[in-house]
């Protein structure tokens, strides 16, 4: 029996959230997440991830890692490949797939941007460079938190794949 859209957006969600709270990481964590909901796996993909956490090197200062990685397997998925690098209309579906989801991110946190977000969420921003910082952000719940927001810009993106798979044939 196949699993129902409902299913597959709560897995999303579900382990978004759990790799969050296990190996953080909001990007990685957030592909993981999509990836083992989709059935699909791409380390190259989910490698280049690696720097992208907590608004980009952890620094807070630009958008927020889960919007970037869920940005990144929808390119995977639907992006233009080199063999069409010219043709300049090739990538506009997954322009519109990660403006649908920076959207719908955006609707539900205020903004895309790390410090942002952490500021509205969690009342300050944390530069977790700094070892009171980081102490302070474990401290606050952050985990939580991130792991929350992860699992849900996972199901976000999960939806918005499903939509495209579905109108496809």
């Amino acid at each position: 029996m196949d699993e129902s859209r409902e299913d597959k957006l709560k897995k999303a969600f579900d382990y978004a959230k759990a790799y969050e709270i296990k190996c953080t990481g909001c990007a990685q964590t957030t592909m993981a997440g999509i990836f083992d909901t989709l059935g699909t796996w791409n380390d190259d993909v989910f490698k280049c991830a690696s720097g992208l956490a907590d608004g980009l090197g952890l620094t807070g200062d630009g958008s927020c890692g889960a919007l970037v990685g869920a940005s990144l397997v929808i390119g995977f998925m639907f992006g233009r490949e080199k063999k069409d690098f010219e043709d300049v209309l090739k990538p506009m579906q997954a322009y519109l797939m990660v403006k649908e989801l920076h959207d719908r991110f955006v609707d539900k946190y205020g903004s895309c941007r790390c410090y942002d977000i952490q500021q509205r969420l969690m009342g300050r921003t944390y530069d977790l460079y700094k070892k009171e910082d980081l102490k302070a952000a474990f401290n606050s719940g952050m985990i939580d938190v991130c792991s929350t927001l992860v699992g849900t810009c996972a199901s976000m993106a999960v939806e918005i794949i499903l939509d495209a798979l579905e109108n496809k044939d």
